[in-house]
């Protein structure tokens, strides 16, 4: 059983930073690929924000956060993280941290099977 819980979310003036952790458990060593998406309020889809290969850590990056977000982990405490600086009012969205176990595709919300509960992120101009 795999489980994602998120936390770190929270409302900040635009230029600010927040820090967002994803804490897994469950089938860790079997993650093939974690990503950090969001969603904006009127949106259908969840947006691809950040991925990061499990094995290798490598990383990708929607270009809209391309030098001001960063994704990492911590392998022995089984999280990842999502470091926001230099936050805009339209990156305000419910944020989620997902994880696909098998190798594949990695770049679309529905390649991922796991999903957390979603954080919310405000940024006021």
């Amino acid at each position: 059983q795999v489980q994602l819980v998120e936390s770190g979310g929270g409302s900040v003036q635009a230029g600010g930073s927040l820090r967002l952790s994803c804490a897994a458990s469950g089938r860790t060593f079997d993650y093939y690929a974690m990503g950090w998406f969001r969603q904006a309020p009127g949106r259908l889809e969840r947006e691809l924000v950040a991925r990061m290969y499990w094995n290798d850590g490598n990383t990708l990056y929607t270009d809209s956060v391309k030098g001001r977000f960063t994704i990492s982990r911590d392998n022995a405490k089984a999280t990842v993280y999502l470091q926001m600086n230099s936050l805009k009012p339209e990156d305000t969205a419910v944020y989620y941290c997902a994880a696909r176990l098998l190798p594949g595709p990695s770049l679309h919300f529905s390649d991922y099977n796991h999903w957390g509960q979603g954080t919310q992120v405000t940024v006021s101009s």
